[in-house]
């Protein structure tokens, strides 16, 4: 019994406390959600900006390292549609954190993260070609795994399965 619960403890410590972001951002973070040790917040495009620079510049949290970017489309019919999740990591501190936005469809845009992490580049580029997924301000925002003339967005739902 004592190594399942020293195997917890040691799990959970590698996800970040997010009661400092709670009260700081409380405009910004809708929700923040604990599954299985792992720590993730729901939070709205506006402020994510100001949020992932104080992620990344408090000392207590120091989230210096943007491993990831990725898009969902959770279908046609969802609204909102779109999700896009940053996982984020903390080499000082041994810490994780998921930050998720949604976007309706018909306002898919999000401020680019690019002046935070230069690693943000071509993941937001990658998004915004197989969702299209706008990233206001980004400085290269064109395709990146698709030819430049090609028409629509292959990992959104309603893509047809042949293509167009």
């Amino acid at each position: 019994m004592s190594e399942s619960i020293e195997q917890t403890q040691t799990q959970s410590s590698r996800y970040v406390d997010a009661s400092l972001v709670r009260t700081k951002f409380a405009d910004t973070v809708e929700e923040i959600i604990e599954a299985i040790g792992e720590i993730t917040l729901v939070v709205k495009r506006e402020g994510l900006v100001e949020l992932m620079t104080f992620l990344r510049d408090e000392p207590s949290l120091k989230f210096n390292y943007l491993s990831d970017i990725g898009g969902v489309d959770l279908g046609e019919f969802a609204d909102p549609r779109f999700a896009v999740a940053y996982q984020l990591y903390s080499l000082e501190h041994n810490h994780r954190l998921r930050v998720k936005v949604f976007l309706s469809e018909d306002d898919a845009n999000l401020p680019t993260l690019w002046n935070v992490w230069k690693a943000s580049n071509w993941l937001e580029r990658e998004i915004y070609d197989m969702f299209g997924v706008n990233f206001e301000g980004h400085p290269d925002q064109r395709r990146i795994l698709m030819p430049a003339d090609y028409e629509g967005h292959p990992l959104r739902k309603d893509f047809p399965m042949k293509g167009y």
